[in-house]
């Protein structure tokens, strides 16, 4: 969503974002014309009418599990987020049995929360966490 029109998102998503994502981002974009959700948010810059690069993960529950908000000349990584929401989507359907470690993908191995991983995250995670892509 950004203070972008339809058309704008279009032309984005059909000239740039369909080249770095095969088939384009896998959801829609949203015009916030007025910059009325991005106020609600904190990422509307009213002053100069645009928003900061915000990204908001909200869970089904209407509760926010991640953002990250950057100022506009930094870009982001499309499929970081999606990697991320997988990452969510993947805890919440464990209920949180499972936690996914930093460069989880789907597939791979998660860690199992509990008293036994106290002070031993580093240890399980390098020799149960191989990340080879």
């Amino acid at each position: 969503m950004s203070v972008d029109s339809v058309f704008v998102h279009k032309m984005w998503n059909d000239h740039e974002l369909s080249k770095m994502v095969k088939g384009g981002i896998p959801f829609p974009m949203l015009s916030d014309g007025g910059g009325k959700v991005g106020d609600v948010f904190g990422v509307y810059l009213q002053d100069a009418g645009v928003e900061a690069r915000g990204r908001f993960i909200i869970d089904p529950d209407g509760i926010i599990q991640g953002f990250e908000v950057l100022t506009p000349p930094v870009g982001r990584n499309v499929m970081e987020s999606i990697r991320q929401i997988q990452a969510f989507q993947h805890v919440r359907k464990t209920k949180g049995a499972e936690a996914t470690p930093s460069g989880w993908k789907p597939g791979k191995p998660t860690i199992k929360p509990g008293p036994d991983l106290v002070g031993k995250v580093w240890e399980v995670w390098k020799t149960k966490m191989a990340f080879d892509d």
